[in-house]
């Protein structure tokens, strides 16, 4: 008996062991944080002019003859796509919270230069497209595309390139123009309704692709001749051939072109495209562009299964004065176009830069959610406070750089940097003409200053809150005290649940944060700015920090 009695109570002890094992691990797999999904509409995306952002390969500097002399902030200064790999390597997009780089277009441009009124140019820029079927090689190479995109997706970054497909480059000594069944010359657009923006060439010397004609035309005898030159005109025929047996679509010059940008999708694993002057080109178009590049991107995962690739491919589409308080729709005057019907994820938002200087921050954030979760349900908008072509940004002179990145990163919707922003790169020089004045190479010289970097360190640590927290972009908005300004963002998935608390304008030194309406008594609270815990007391906690801002998380 006294043995039966000693067997049961090891026993008793053995199943008493085992239970809070099991119990213990249940615990821990429970409380085990899920890793935020990435999501296009809270994305921080970085936007850089491939050219004027880190020069990795001096030796490709110069190229065509490049060398005439031109207008200040005009020529090619020797950025490249290998400088950009070499960034991400060293993890400054990373330590910024950016989850995909967009780069302005980077195929072959006009050997030529012209002067639009502004100042002799070269097509550093990349929107004066030569040849798509091939890379610049101011830019780099395809090796080094190559490279860009793997090493990218090797730290959790997208690629967006950018897709020009409203014109070619302007005509040139160097670069003629195109037959008139590729394109047209004239009229010149006076933008007063539908017609005069679409039928048209933007500008004077900027040749119109006749993305409305379906009638078949031959290849531009200008690449049949580069091609052949290059010894490669069979096999760009033969692909070619392929497309259209496949696809049934006539040989049109759209078709032309959609199919040597999808290339970049089937062959290299581009992410997204940033779409160039989309109200310039029929919205039909666009619906066209998505099936091709859709197609192209579900080839290009099927021959990577161990790719890492989205669920769709991302399009971004440049619907210049489109703003998110139009809703769906870009008003022509004559016409409204549901652009997000036609093929787009996003439309870059136009209004930000002014909505984020005329409204209160709590007025700018509510409109900014209700919008995004109403009339952009299912769609979303990429805002941004400069650009490489908006000469009247949201602090031009950048004397309210905090300001700007904090209503930036911390706005519902989709973020765009444009390089520099973090940096304080200036916006204004008196000598540069137009667009050129906000397109100085990226101020590296200025990272190591204390000024700067402390205006890095503001950028990165909000980055990073809003990488981490798909609620901060694609959240709904909650205010929860106006004075001091406090809020909650929420994001819900059928797999997550992401849900934050910030505060802005608080005490700097020692403040008490009522937060019950997000963390429960006990929980442990980080607060991402000042790197600082605290544990949730009678609803509140306490912070000390220089600093009055708050990014809390659990």
């Amino acid at each position: 008996m006294k043995h039966f009695l000693v067997l049961m109570l090891m026993f008793t002890l053995f199943f008493n062991c085992k239970q809070q094992k099991e119990t213990a691990k249940v615990t821990e797999t429970s409380v085990k944080v899920k890793k935020a999904p990435f999501v296009w509409e809270a994305a921080n995306i970085y936007f850089l002019l491939t050219d004027r952002f880190n020069n990795g390969d001096t030796s490709n500097d110069v190229n065509f003859d490049r060398t005439k002399k031109t207008g200040v902030n005009r020529g090619f200064e020797g950025g490249d796509i290998k400088g950009i790999t070499q960034k991400i390597k060293e993890g400054y997009f990373t330590k910024l919270g950016v989850n995909a780089i967009w780069l302005s277009p980077i195929f072959e441009q006009i050997h030529g230069g012209t002067d639009e009124s502004t100042g002799f140019s070269y097509g550093f820029h990349g929107y004066w497209t030569k040849d798509w079927t091939n890379l610049d090689p101011n830019f780099g190479t395809e090796a080094d595309l190559k490279e860009l995109i793997t090493v990218a997706h090797e730290n959790d970054i997208k690629i967006l390139l950018d897709a020009v497909v409203n014109h070619t480059g302007p005509v040139t000594e160097k670069d003629p123009v195109w037959s008139n069944d590729w394109v047209r010359t004239e009229p010149q657009c006076v933008y007063k309704d539908y017609e005069t923006f679409v039928s048209c060439t933007l500008v004077k010397n900027l040749p119109d692709v006749l993305t409305n004609s379906n009638e078949e035309v031959e290849l531009p005898k200008e690449l049949v001749e580069k091609w052949k030159s290059e010894g490669r005109l069979a096999q760009e025929q033969k692909e070619l051939d392929a497309f259209f047996a496949a696809t049934g679509y006539p040989k049109a010059p759209r078709f032309y072109i959609m199919k040597w940008l999808a290339d970049y999708v089937a062959e290299y694993g581009i992410d997204g495209y940033r779409v160039d002057t989309v109200k310039h080109v029929e919205e039909s178009v666009w619906k066209e562009f998505r099936k091709i590049c859709d197609d192209a991107f579900s080839t290009f995962k099927k021959a990577n299964p161990a790719n890492t690739l989205e669920d769709h491919f991302y399009l971004t589409g440049e619907v210049y004065g489109y703003g998110i308080n139009g809703g769906r729709f870009y008003d022509y005057g004559d016409k409204k176009v549901d652009y997000f019907d036609n093929g787009f994820t996003s439309l870059i938002n136009f209004d930000f830069k002014w909505t984020a200087k005329e409204w209160d921050i709590e007025k700018l954030f509510a409109t900014y959610s209700d919008k995004i979760h109403g009339d952009l349900k299912g769609a979303s908008v990429l805002n941004y406070i400069s650009s490489h072509d908006d000469g009247h940004p949201f602090d031009a002179k950048r004397e309210h750089t905090y300001d700007a990145g904090t209503k930036l990163l911390l706005a519902p919707g989709a973020s765009q940097i444009y390089y520099g922003d973090e940096t304080g790169r200036v916006l204004t020089n008196d000598e540069a003409v137009g667009d050129a004045k906000l397109r100085s190479f990226m101020n590296w010289e200025d990272v190591n200053n204390d000024d700067t970097k402390a205006l890095l360190t503001h950028f990165q640590k909000l980055g990073m809150f809003r990488k981490n927290h798909p609620s901060v972009g694609a959240g709904v908005h909650k205010m929860l005290t106006q004075s001091p300004y406090t809020f909650k963002r929420t994001y819900t998935s059928e797999e997550f649940k992401d849900e934050v608390m910030i505060g802005l304008n608080l005490s700097e030194g020692v403040k008490e944060v009522e937060v019950a309406a997000v963390f429960k008594d006990g929980t442990i609270v980080n607060d991402a700015y000042s790197n600082q815990k605290a544990t949730v007391t009678n609803g509140k906690i306490t912070i000390d920090s220089p600093y009055n801002i708050v990014l809390l998380e659990q």
